[in-house]
């Protein structure tokens, strides 16, 4: 029983892993710039959702919505204000950028909300479901859903809307993409909407589980090993990634000495690194000329 609990709360802390993941990797499909700001816009939409349920009190289903849409159009102002000039750039330049970029946002994050972590009003905090012995929270099983959710919205978007159909087109091959009339630059834009987007949606899910502070985006880095460990090209490899880690920060803690579960998600990269380079699915990612 002990293993199913253990199974189930990595399930639901993988989900936030690979939910920023996909954030990393469809970033770096489509402008092949790394964000590793990424954690902290997670953090950032988490905050304005705090302030828009606890400060203005509006529904929940209308603070989602709210917050997926101030956090898009954050990203895609981000991207034509700072991240658009970077274009052609050596890469550790937009590494180091964006690096600057989760600094600046944890300062103004602390400037405006304070250091102090906040509680984000919830109708899933605090719920438990009890099935033989089994306790799930609600918080947890809003996260898996709320992921599949998302997944199968994304996949429906990428697979038969046009502007995902152009957005996987200019991922291919930019060049290519342009001349057949596709606005590349527009979809870059985009492209760092639905990135922010998702970190929102992540932060959303996670704070009634994880209180809300500044350094909350730090998660982003072990979402950055998930990527990796899942093919750093794969959108469902981001998922697999995030799961594989998320479970195996449970069983470390349940099996090892306290303090290695926070190292295990880098101890799998460096093996993931070491035996497959390429990550799990990134066979199945091959560009199309």
């Amino acid at each position: 029983m002990e293993i199913l609990q253990l199974l189930i709360i990595g399930v639901s802390q993988g989900c936030v892993y690979g939910l920023i993941a996909l954030g990393f990797v469809l970033i770096y499909k489509a402008t092949e710039m790394v964000n590793f700001a990424q954690g902290d816009m997670m953090m950032l939409g988490a905050f304005v959702a705090f302030s828009l349920a606890n400060l203005a009190g509006l529904p929940f289903v209308l603070v989602f919505a709210a917050t997926l849409l101030i956090m898009a159009v954050f990203g895609m102002a981000l991207e034509r204000g700072l991240l658009r000039s970077m274009i052609g750039e050596p890469p550790f330049a937009v590494l180091m950028l964006t690096i600057g970029l989760g600094f600046v946002i944890r300062a103004v994050a602390g400037a405006i909300w304070g250091n102090q972590p906040r509680a984000l009003d919830s109708p899933f905090a605090g719920g438990i479901v009890e099935i033989q012995g089994l306790i799930i929270g609600h918080e947890n099983i809003a996260i898996v859903v709320g992921t599949a959710l998302l997944c199968a919205a994304l996949y429906l978007f990428f697979r038969f809307t046009r502007l995902g159909i152009a957005m996987q087109a200019a991922s291919q091959n930019q060049l290519a993409a342009y001349y057949l009339g596709i606005p590349v630059k527009r979809v870059f834009s985009l492209v760092w909407a639905i990135s922010a987007a998702i970190a929102a949606a992540a932060g959303i899910l996670v704070a009634p589980v994880s209180l809300i502070d500044p350094l909350m985006g730090f998660v982003g880095i072990k979402a950055f090993a998930a990527a990796i460990v899942g093919g750093f090209g794969s959108l469902p490899g981001a998922i697999v990634g995030g799961l594989v880690i998320g479970i195996a920060e449970q069983f470390v803690y349940l099996f090892l000495p306290p303090g290695v579960s926070e190292v295990s998600a880098f101890v799998l990269l460096l093996a993931m690194l070491i035996v497959r380079p390429e990550g799990i699915f990134a066979t199945l990612q091959q560009k199309k000329v």
